[in-house]
């Protein structure tokens, strides 16, 4: 994605509106771990593998998956090449220029329990990093064997999410980070976008004003419904679902235009 040649650069107290972003199937139209595997020999795990999944523990998982490739003589450059041709999501890439050319309005982040290593590796080729404040994501690097090595982001008391990541955990310690520094209440509205099952939680800390944009079809929209329908005290956000990023531009400009 090409900028534009005049960019305004906002200061961090500039920004009205925080956009949260998952990155697996809502920034990439796919798993950045299943894209990795197609590097393997086979293209694809063997079944003692894949059956050593725990549930819940799915970062424990990835870490073995990650060992077997190196085994496998997978290199780094086969990683990284193959995350780089990973498809945007169909109107993302018009959402992020829509975003460039706001970006005194708005704080981006991401907040994903993929990895570091893909996150950013994706958005430098994809030409936006520049877009996004802070990304939360576990931490992963190459070692000395050429092994793509990765850890848990943390740990948390949570029942609802996996073991290593509570995204309503990082998202509450962020706003009261930005609360902290610029006072009062830090953002007017807070968008959260997403798709999955551990998108559901981080939602439950937006409030009457914030909207959540679960993608259309996946598992995030059909918990959200559910939750709206049965608990509608418990969730307080708008939910706008999307099948394109051409739809959170149509109602990003909606709430714009109300300034």
């Amino acid at each position: 994605m090409t900028a534009p040649s005049k960019q305004t650069h906002a200061t961090p107290q500039d920004w009205r509106f925080l956009i949260v972003f998952d990155f697996d199937e809502t920034i990439i139209d796919e798993s950045s771990d299943d894209a990795v595997v197609r590097t393997l020999p086979d293209q694809k795990l063997p079944d003692w593998l894949k059956n050593s999944y725990r549930e819940g523990h799915y970062n424990e998982q990835m870490q073995r998956v990650l060992a077997y490739m190196a085994e496998q003589g997978v290199s780094k450059d086969s990683i990284q090449a193959e995350v780089a041709t990973i498809p945007a999501t169909p109107g993302l890439l018009t959402l992020f220029q829509y975003l460039l050319a706001h970006q005194q309005d708005f704080e981006l982040v991401v907040i994903s329990d993929a990895n570091m290593y893909f996150i950013e590796t994706w958005l430098e080729q994809a030409g936006v990093r520049q877009l996004f404040q802070k990304i939360f994501s576990n931490p992963a690097s190459f070692d000395a064997t050429n092994q793509l090595v990765l850890l848990p982001f943390h740990s948390h008391s949570c029942s609802c999410c996996p073991d290593n990541m509570c995204k309503q955990v990082i998202l509450r310690e962020y706003l009261a980070g930005r609360q902290k520094k610029r006072g009062s209440s830090p953002f007017h509205r807070v968008f959260y976008i997403g798709d999955g099952a551990n998108d559901v939680c981080p939602c439950l800390a937006l409030g009457p004003r914030d909207t959540a944009f679960p993608r259309r079809g996946y598992p995030m929209h059909g918990l959200l419904m559910k939750m709206q329908q049965s608990q509608p005290a418990m969730f307080k956000a708008n939910i706008v679902p999307w099948a394109s990023g051409e739809d959170i531009v149509d109602c990003l400009k909606k709430i714009m235009e109300e300034r």
